[in-house]
């Protein structure tokens, strides 16, 4: 897995930084794409590792401003402390990526370091998240010394109200929002929405091929808020689903 990683993050930082550096998009033109998750939601890791990367492809990062949230369904108790969906290595994950997101602001950093902790993750073996310092070659000290400091609450509570005042409120994660519309369980084809909402010029990575919202995929599985999904808890969501799409259509 070590090499294989290595060669994804090599193609995706190659790819980034030459669109980044010669991107003539202004911040008004480009699409906010948010994702809110968090790290131990088996729905989550699997868009973090396996759909999000594709907008490193094509140019499309030039027209996008990419922000990752990692709150999602976790509860704020009294005292301000936290009760995650699936325990305390979530919260502390969640801490850890947050951290990552304030100590390297530049998306070409801290995404990385996101998708490695996320590729374990996906693979069952998050406990070996700090392998991803030396796989990355990005030292450690000022993402442990947020997490072991207030700093790291501090942002995890900043997270928490944002997602909290969502609008209207997120009702599982992957919550995918593309410039303030959330796209409910359409949320892998988030590339179409990307390019239905981006008005500049022409992108490669908004061709007519890829240009075009799939309204007939199957239930799409995500971890509902209180308790992770099941097969049944997501069929039982249909009607829901179903009728968010008609919103969705007209937004397209």
């Amino acid at each position: 897995m070590g090499s294989s990683f290595q060669r994804t993050v090599s193609i995706f930082l190659a790819c980034s930084l030459c669109f980044t550096q010669i991107s003539p998009i202004s911040c008004e033109e480009k699409v906010s794409l948010v994702l809110y998750y968090e790290s131990l939601c088996p729905y989550c890791s699997n868009f973090i590792v396996n759909y999000l990367p594709k907008v490193f492809k094509n140019g499309l990062i030039d027209v996008v401003d990419l922000k990752l949230v990692p709150w999602g369904n976790t509860k704020l108790q009294a005292n301000n402390t936290f009760k995650c969906q699936h325990g305390k290595a979530e919260c502390f994950l969640d801490t850890v990526e947050a951290c990552a997101i304030d100590a390297w602001p530049d998306l070409n950093e801290h995404f990385p370091f996101i998708y490695c902790v996320e590729s374990l993750v996906y693979h069952k073996n998050y406990t070996q998240w700090e392998t991803c310092f030396e796989k990355l070659n990005l030292k450690a000290k000022p993402v442990k010394d947020c997490v072991g400091s207030g700093r790291g609450k501090e942002l995890e509570l900043r997270y928490a109200a944002e997602t909290n005042a969502l609008q209207p409120p997120h009702k599982y994660v992957p919550w995918v929002v593309v410039d303030g519309q959330p796209l409910y369980d359409e949320y892998m084809d988030f590339i179409s929405y990307i390019c239905k909402a981006y008005k500049g010029a022409p992108v490669p990575g908004c061709s007519s091929t890829v240009n075009v919202i799939k309204m007939a995929r199957k239930f799409t599985p995500f971890c509902l808020m209180h308790t992770a999904t099941s097969k049944l808890s997501t069929i039982g969501s249909a009607i829901t689903s179903w009728m968010n799409r008609v919103n969705l259509a007209a937004y397209a």
